[in-house]
Order: C-alpha cells, then sequence, then structure tokens
C-alpha cells in the first residue's frame, strides 16, 4: 500500500514551509519545526498526523522551538515493521529522531495516546524534559469487555490487508469523517474535517492505526508510572467522547503531584477547537516550571 505522497497530498498540509524530511532509525520522517526557544515537542493521537496542530503549533512558536513529526505510518513518515507500531517501539524510534535532531525538548505536549508515548520516552529516559502536557491523555486501557475485545478485534482486522482498503472506502462516502469527528465530542472547522478525510482515505495511514492499536498495551506504562519524575499536567475536556475525563483523576491516584486541568465545553480534540486557549495554559505551566527553576538555582 502507497501512503500519502507530499508533492501531491501535502500541496496544502498547515504549515508546509516549517517541513522537512529526515532520515532515523531506518525510517524517512516527516518533521514541522517553527520558533525560537526553549524546546517543545509534540506528539498527535492515534490517526492523526502534524496537520492536528496546525493553529497551536504557530502560537506555541512564538515561545519554543518546537518540534512537530508525523508518528510512524502516520502522515508522510514512512511506517516501520509492524512490530515497532507499539508504544515501546514508537518512543524508541522518537529517541533516535531526537537524537538525530540533536533535540532536547524542555517541554513536550503529547495528544491521547502521544500523551502515553511522551510518558514512555520519559521513562525509558529518551528524553528528559520537565515537563509533560498530556491533552485528553490516553493512560488508561479500555475497561470491562472493551479490554478483553479491542486488541484481539485490532489484531484480526489487521491480518486482512483488505481492511484499512475498506475503511479507506467507506471514509470516502459523505458526512463519514464528520461522524467520526462527531463521535469524540469535537468540533472542528471545515478545513481541519478536509484533512482527516485526506489521512484516512489513504490505506496506508489506516493500517498503521490499526497495526498501532492492536500492539497497544498500556499495564507496563500504568506499573512504570509512580517513577515518572517529569511533572506532569493532565488537560482533561469535559465533552471527551474518547477518553473518559475520570481517566485523568486514576491517573492523579499513581502519581497525586500531578495537575488536572478541566475544560467545559470541548471534545476529544480540543488543541483544535481553542488552540489559543491550549497555547495559554502550556505556556502558563512553562514559565512556572522555569520560575522554580531560577528560584533554585539562586
Amino acid at each position: 500500500m502507497q501512503g500519502l505522497v507530499w508533492d501531491r497530498d501535502g500541496a496544502d498540509w498547515p504549515n508546509r514551509d516549517s517541513s522537512s524530511f529526515v532520515e532515523a532509525a531506518g525510517l524517512r520522517w516527516h518533521v514541522q519545526r517553527m520558533g525560537e526557544g526553549p524546546a517543545l515537542l509534540l506528539i498527535h493521537g492515534t490517526g492523526a498526523a502534524t496537520h492536528s496542530w496546525r493553529e497551536l503549533l504557530p502560537l506555541l512558536a512564538q515561545h519554543f522551538s518546537v518540534i512537530a513529526p508525523d508518528l510512524p505510518g502516520h502522515g508522510f513518515t514512512q511506517s516501520p515493521p509492524a512490530h515497532r507500531l507499539s508504544l515501546p517501539g514508537m518512543a524508541t524510534d522518537l529517541g533516535a529522531l531526537l537524537r538525530k535532531l540533536e533535540a532536547r525538548p524542555e517541554v513536550a505536549v503529547g495528544h491521547s495516546a502521544g500523551a502515553a508515548i511522551v510518558a514512555r520516552m520519559c521513562l525509558a529516559g529518551r528524553m528528559t524534559p520537565r515537563l509533560l502536557v498530556a491533552l485528553n491523555g490516553a493512560f488508561m486501557p479500555f475497561g470491562g469487555v472493551a479490554n478483553h475485545l479491542f486488541s484481539p478485534l485490532a489484531k484480526l482486522l489487521v491480518l486482512s490487508p483488505l481492511v484499512p482498503r475498506v475503511f479507506a472506502w467507506q471514509a470516502s462516502h459523505a458526512g463519514a469523517v464528520e461522524r467520526l469527528i462527531g463521535n469524540t465530542g469535537s468540533t472542528i472547522d471545515q478545513a481541519g474535517i478536509a484533512l482527516y478525510r485526506k489521512l484516512v482515505r489513504n490505506p496506508a495511514h489506516v493500517a498503521a492505526a490499526l497495526q498501532m492499536m492492536a500492539n497497544w498495551k498500556l499495564e507496563p506504562l500504568l506499573h512504570d508510572l509512580p517513577r515518572l519524575a517529569t511533572t506532569l499536567v493532565m488537560v482533561v475536556a469535559a465533552n471527551d467522547r474518547s477518553i473518559p475525563p475520570e481517566v485523568a483523576q486514576q491517573i492523579r491516584e499513581i502519581l497525586p503531584h500531578a495537575a488536572i486541568e478541566r475544560l467545559p465545553g470541548l471534545g476529544h480534540l480540543a488543541h483544535e477547537e481553542q488552540p489559543q486557549l491550549i497555547a495559554h495554559l502550556i505556556e502558563k505551566y512553562a514559565r512556572a516550571m522555569a520560575a522554580g527553576q531560577a528560584a533554585q538555582e539562586m
């Protein structure tokens, strides 16, 4: 299956002028870099790409040197062997990308599954940011029956090369992507919907997202999470239909010093709905972190 082609599919990609392609961990990565200041890493969630940061990235670039890659197999980044589309696999490969870029993020921001990847990178020593901001972070396994069915079902789906093609074909139907977005509890603009449509119509992108879900195991992360030395801030949207808001409270029982910021009226894609609000929250905690460090050094 052919992935997205930059010269064709990337012609209208948001923040295109900030894009470059980098070889690391045996993959060709699509990376967007913008701004000057302390390094800040943005990691999107399953099935998304750098387009998800289209408005947030320029706002953060006013204060930070922002690095935003497409995850392996997503968007315009090459897909690795199937077993590496896992939490530890992607954490390792992203660590190799940061080494190639000679980047040492002081702040890391992850959306949904991206938050879990960032946490795993920190725990594995792939990077040592002082602040981790989780935007509707997917830290907990599915509960109940879904916990037993979801991973086996995803594994069954990825066994058939026809499944991603069928999914992509269904996504071409009128209103299909709008329904997918609506099911997250978010409302985004038509430009954002068009970009998601471009992604989910591509069988290779869909196949990578399905394989990632098939390999997803959060229990080892939860076991190790008490060792997380990085300050954790969990931004939780009240209307999120993908990650229950109470997940943040469960994580704070593991990490009592973690902070929770609750956002009324927003859904799973809160950073696309209200990018200025999210940028303000990230900047607020980054300033507090820097002030605390300066006080310690006096």
